[in-house]
């Protein structure tokens, strides 16, 4: 149902079980998925593809043109996946002719005030919580989760299942798997707790354990490390995604911290 109060240009495309609250705004060029509710005051922008059972709280905007000196109007868009929450005050920006689209995988729940720049890719299931930022060109895989406050750098990767304590400011890339805090932002653990709720196994927990021991708390620089972990820990897919993410870095990783035996187990 859309409420005779909010305003649909006739371009759009809305599936038919949409909701749509009073005071809303969408722009041409938009497309809204099946069983999608949008809250009031909310103004979707033009390039918006928004999937299927999705909730937008008041507030927000989504596919606004990028906050980018460079942009010049160009056909870009932003896509945001199934089953994804986006609540109060939120801020998405839609890509440039770098990526040519910003994109939200699917179930995902970005949490009051926070905002999404330009160019940014977030992966599935990631909890972003208020007032996190991300500035342009970032990538972020599955199952991250930032607490509020946090602050990304452009063009910063941030690997599938790390958590990132509040108040951060991200500057360098974080591997998979890991916790992040302190400043300057550190490894601190693996992020045991978020990995059993996915149903890792304490033998595989215990191997990234011994991973992230080599590359951050023996001391070795980057290109030893990695050398040390490709001969001695068996071949899994979790020591070959860290193992590419590493080398695959474009401004660095994170640094190391070096810490009690106790207290990273899992």
């Amino acid at each position: 149902m859309i409420h005779p109060l909010t305003y649909v240009h006739p371009d759009a495309k809305i599936a038919p079980n949409v909701r749509i609250d009073p005071f809303t705004t969408v722009h041409k060029n938009v497309e809204i998925g099946e069983g999608t509710w949008i809250g009031s005051n909310v103004t979707i922008m033009e390039g918006a593809r928004i999937g299927k059972n999705c909730q937008i709280f008041p507030s927000s905007v989504i596919s606004a043109i990028p906050q980018d000196l460079k942009y010049k109007g160009e056909d870009t868009v932003t896509v945001i996946g199934d089953n994804t929450t986006i609540r109060e005050c939120v801020t998405i920006n839609r890509g440039t002719t770098d990526r040519n689209e910003t994109r939200i995988g699917n179930n995902c729940l970005i949490m009051a005030y926070s905002h999404i720049a330009h160019d940014c890719q977030v992966g599935n299931y990631c909890v972003f919580s208020n007032n996190t930022t991300l500035a342009g060109h970032i990538i972020v895989g599955d199952y991250v989760v930032l607490a509020g406050l946090t602050a990304v750098q452009q063009f910063v990767r941030i690997g599938s299942h790390s958590f990132v304590t509040g108040g951060s400011l991200v500057r360098k890339d974080i591997p998979p798997y890991v916790k992040a805090a302190r400043e300057p932002l550190s490894y601190v653990g693996v992020n045991s707790v978020g990995l059993k709720r996915r149903g890792y196994s304490t033998d595989k927990i215990n191997q990234i354990l011994d991973i992230y021991r080599i590359l951050f708390v023996r001391g070795y620089n980057v290109s030893k490390a990695l050398s040390i972990i490709e001969t001695d820990i068996p071949v899994s897919d979790e020591r070959d995604e860290i193992l590419s993410f590493v080398r695959e870095t474009g401004k660095g990783i994170m640094k190391g911290y070096t810490r009690r035996h106790t207290e990273d187990m899992p």
